[in-house]
């Protein structure tokens, strides 16, 4: 079985884990999804659905009701949904790639949420992918475009475009010294956003962030990714330094080993706990500081999850499931 995206490295994988392209797409002769009921939503999945299948044959394509609430939070937690399409709503669906690089919300706000991720800074392939999968699929189905606003969609703020690019980025040195609460004010004004791991509303989890683009209306494709591409740059930049300036410190790099040597030997971690220290963690295999590999962290950040992990391990006690957690941190690294 290939590596999914997350447990693999790519450009700037130190300080960039991901990158992902969302389209947003409805059909042009079926009511947005705020005036659909459970049939509705069911008969524009049901064209959605035959287009995909014809587009991406490989692609598995479930409701998302025969989905457990388990599998389908797992699902979130590994971003390949939002957390509000785990709820499973009646007449949704889910197309999803094997090596998870690829999903498709089907009537969650929009008529199609389709999501490609990649490993790293990779912004151009990311897109290219992205691009191909929606000219495919707009063949097959009529899009609600219009000559002057672009894609229309159920909210106004993604009309235009209807694109979000953004990358997951590890900044623990800029979160230590307090530079993340600037650039989240400052990162606005550059018609960007940063947010939380899981997107909007979420907090910061293992000091890692979401940039994205903000603007959908006035500009094209490539100048937003042009420009998300040119922000994350400099970030990285800044976050290297930063980490190399802490690493000089005794006091930090006291407390890498202190987080690398309780992941180590506990025998019971919370989800919150653990990130934490996985984060500090992953800062000095980065820097050289620890004998691990990054991607290995990078990877365990995903496989702590408490329902990624419920399902691996099969377990629905809370507290089994903290061990369990210890026992994979500990036999990984």
């Amino acid at each position: 079985m290939s590596a999914k995206w997350y447990e693999t490295q790519g450009p700037e994988g130190d300080v960039v884990l991901s990158t992902r392209i969302r389209l947003a797409r409805n059909l042009s002769d079926i009511p947005f999804g705020v005036n659909l009921d459970a049939a509705g939503r069911r008969q524009a999945v049901n064209r959605c659905s035959k287009a995909f299948a014809q587009v991406l044959p490989e692609a598995k394509i479930t409701e998302m009701e025969a989905y457990s609430a388990t599998d389908a939070h797992s699902l979130a937690e590994k971003r390949l949904i939002s957390p509000e399409f785990a709820d499973r709503e009646p007449g949704t669906a889910l197309v999803l790639m094997p090596d998870e690089t690829v999903s498709v919300m089907l009537c969650e706000e929009d008529h199609i949420r389709l999501q490609v991720m990649q490993p790293g800074l990779d912004l151009e392939n990311t897109w290219k992918i992205a691009d191909m999968i929606d000219t495919a699929v707009a063949a097959k189905l009529p899009y609600a475009f219009d000559e002057q606003l672009g894609y229309l969609t159920q909210c106004p703020t993604n009309v235009g475009l209807a694109m979000r690019a953004s990358v997951m980025l590890h900044l623990p040195a800029l979160s230590q010294n307090g530079a993340v609460k600037r650039l989240t004010e400052n990162i606005g004004k550059l018609g960007m956003t940063l947010r939380g791991a899981f997107g909007e509303g979420s907090a910061a989890q293992a000091s890692m962030v979401q940039l994205s683009n903000q603007m959908t209306l006035g500009l094209s494709e490539s100048d937003a990714l042009q420009n998300l591409q040119t922000v994350t740059l400099q970030l990285v930049e800044q976050e290297r330094r930063a980490q190399a300036e802490e690493c000089r410190n005794s006091l930090f790099t006291d407390q890498i080993w202190r987080a690398y040597g309780i992941l180590k030997y506990a025998r019971r971690l919370e989800t919150a706990e653990a990130a934490k220290l996985l984060s500090l963690v992953r800062m000095g295999a980065c820097r050289g500081v620890l004998p691990v590999k990054t991607e290995t962290v990078t990877a365990l950040l995903t496989r702590i999850q408490p329902a990624v992990l419920e399902l691996a391990e099969h377990t629905h006690d809370a507290r089994e499931r903290d061990e369990k957690r210890a026992e994979l941190i500990r036999t990984t690294i």
